[in-house]
Parts: structure tokens; sequence; C-alpha cells
């Protein structure tokens, strides 16, 4: 039997769980026309770009078939600017907002500040609407606000301690290799390969060569291996090859490479042979368990 997933991680289905009626009829006694301007977006909303292009299509949608799924809010405080603050659906509140609603569909929750972030930070993680570095900066203000540990907060979001300690390491890159995630020039595997290196000179050297040079994932840690240790590292050119592999040999190991972002070897031998996956230090090998264990990874 599969472990079952506690707390959020098993996605914001549980927000509405404890209700004493369930079904879509009752759905519809739960949800509320809410005035959409005394709904302003959630303070602890990790999501910080909502792409314009989409927005609009999904204002001309909503203008014809109106919301389908309605918004989940919080009760704010008396202070705040408006009484309820959105815990899911933000998306929809501002294209109906594009779309001319002065209503929106919507279910009342009471939540606590904690509960405000981590509800925000499960709905976009879960429909991974969140780019790495958002999905970092919320992890870290739910660890600094409410004094969470990584394995606490991994357990609130569904995701395995090391996946969430590997996002975290993002923040310490340098401004502009943050600044190149952020708008598309690298990808996720590009920074955490630069974590690698040991000094922000070094890997704001190697993110010049990636973005002069097209550099793969790939390309870009057998660089940072052969800079971290020059008499074992494997030349970075082009992708490896090896003459004894039969070509569907070949294929499957470059795509197990890829899967584990290292690099990994088959051997056949006269019954079967092996695989040999390759690590270089300690944050590979706990990156590889979570990988390869899930949640059940152990720390190392």
């Amino acid at each position: 039997m599969p472990k079952e997933r506690r707390g959020l991680g098993r996605g914001l289905e549980s927000l509405i769980s404890d209700q004493r009626v369930t079904g879509s009829h009752a759905m519809e006694q739960l949800t509320q026309d809410i005035p959409i301007d005394q709904i302003s977006p959630n303070p602890h909303q990790p999501r910080r770009v909502f792409d314009p292009d989409s927005l609009a299509e999904l204002a001309e949608s909503i203008r014809v078939h109106g919301i389908l799924q309605p918004l989940i809010l919080a009760r704010a405080a008396p202070t705040s600017p408006t009484p309820y603050y959105i815990i899911a659906g933000e998306r929809r509140w501002r294209a109906a907002k594009m779309a001319g609603l002065t209503h929106v569909p919507a279910i009342i929750k009471d939540a606590t500040q904690q509960q405000l972030l981590e509800w925000a930070l499960v709905e976009n993680v879960q429909r991974e609407d969140l780019n790495p570095l958002e999905a970092a900066a919320a992890y870290k203000s739910l660890m600094d606000a409410f004094q969470l540990t990584q394995a606490q907060v991994a357990a609130r979001v569904g995701k395995s301690r090391a996946a969430v300690a590997n996002t975290l390491r993002l923040l310490n890159l340098p401004a502009d290799i943050q600044a190149a995630l952020w708008d598309g020039r690298i990808s996720e595997g590009h920074a955490r390969a630069l974590l690698g290196l040991p000094t922000p000179e070094q890997q704001k050297a190697l993110l010049q060569r990636i973005l002069a040079e097209g550099l793969t994932v790939r390309q870009t840690e057998a660089l940072v291996r052969q800079w971290l240790h020059p008499e074992r590292a494997q030349p970075a050119p082009k992708e490896r090859t090896d003459s004894t592999l039969p070509p569907d040999w070949r294929v499957l190991q470059d795509m197990l490479a890829e899967t584990l972002g290292t690099r990994v070897d088959l051997q056949r031998g006269k019954r079967g042979g092996r695989i040999v996956i390759h690590f270089y230090s300690d944050e590979e090998l706990d990156a590889l368990l979570g990988r390869l264990l899930g949640e059940t990874a152990p720390d190392v």
C-alpha cells in the first residue's frame, strides 16, 4: 500500500474536507456570491507573475461560461482593507475583474496567518504555477515566520525534504544568476549545477559560458565536475558516446543521466549488466536519493 501523504500535501480538497456535506449539491450549498471588490489577494501569495495573455484568455472564457470553480476565501482581520483574502483562485479573480464581473462564487474558510501562507503555497505548487525562485522564497517564509524545519515544510506541501532543500539552495545563488533563472534564460537544472561551484565568481563565469554557447544541463554539469575534479571529470562538449554499447543502450544511458542529473554508466555483462550512478558531493547524493526514493529518502 502506498504511504498516504499527510497534511496539506494531499491537496486543496483538504480545505473543505471538514464540511459535513459532500457532492456537487453540497458544493452549491457551501458556495456564496461575494462582491468582487470585497476580496483582496492573499498577502502571503508566493506567486508574483501572472501571464497577461493567459489572463485575457481566461477572462474571455469567463465572459462566455462564467466561473466554473468557486474561489476559496479566508476571512480577513477587522483592520484589513477588505473582508476576505484569497486562498485559492487569484487567477480566476483577476480574470473575473477583467471580464467585468461584480460578484464571484466562493467558499469561505477561517484561516490563521500560517494557513494562509501554507494554502497559497500548496495551491501553486500542486498546479505547478510557481517558478523555482518563488517556491524557494515561499518555503523560506514558512520556515522563518513559523519556525518550521525543512522536513515540516516538505510534509505540508507534499514534497520530499531533499526537494525542498535543493529548491531553497537556489536562494544562495548570486543575483544575476537568479535573474537569469527568473527570466527563463537558464533552467532550474542549470542553476542547480552552478550551485556545485564554490565561489560566486566561478558561478557567474560559467553562467556567461552557458548563455554564450547555449550549453545543456548535462554539459554544464560536466563542466562543473571538470572544474572541481579535473583529474577524473569527463570532457564537457557533446553527449558522451560508448562504442561498446549498442545504440538502444546508449539511448537508455542518456535518458537515465538526463533524468537523474548526473553521469550514468550502463555496463553490459554476459548475463545482464549493471547501472553505475555517479555523484560528486554530499549535496548531489542527497538530490539523487530524493529523486530515487522520494519521501522515504534518508538524510545524508
